[in-house]
């Protein structure tokens, strides 16, 4: 089944229009090549591509794969439960359970820790007093200031 394999697992498929990507990104690999050679690897990318057009299965492309179809019937079936998935505590396993008791148990684990929650967004804060530190310190500031030069 789909759920054993984890949550890391990850289906390949293609996307419509990865021909005309994979066009793209050669164009811009291509850019960084010497002006002398662009050329000649701009005629073996198009004859590669123009391969993979005709070797492209259109009609194969707009099924569905089975695997999708199975992970939107699994996500259906969360929303409809008012469920979700989630690591378990121990293993290398995952659970399935409602969503309003892996809320409670989040709140019971800051609460039972004795975190403070705050309702301000402390990154700013953060973020100049790492600058101030920068600016003060001499090996920092100097290797900062190299690299703008």
């Amino acid at each position: 089944m789909l759920l054993q394999k984890g949550s890391k697992y990850n289906i390949h498929a293609k996307r419509r229009n990865w021909i005309q990507n994979l066009g793209l990104e050669a164009e811009t690999a291509i850019t960084q090549l010497p002006t002398n050679e662009r050329e000649a690897y701009r005629k073996i990318i198009a004859d590669r591509l123009c391969t993979l057009q005709q070797n492209n299965n259109p009609s194969r492309s707009h099924r569905t794969h089975p695997k999708t179809r199975i992970i939107k019937s699994v996500r259906s079936k969360l929303k409809d439960n008012n469920a979700m998935i989630a690591r378990a505590d121990k293993g290398n396993s995952i659970v399935i359970l409602p969503t309003q008791q892996y809320e409670s148990k989040i709140q019971d684990f800051l609460q039972g820790n004795n975190f403070i929650t705050t309702t301000k967004d402390p990154t700013n804060t953060y973020q100049t007093e790492i600058k101030n530190t920068i600016k003060q310190s001499k090996t920092l500031s100097q290797t900062t200031a190299n690299e703008n030069i």
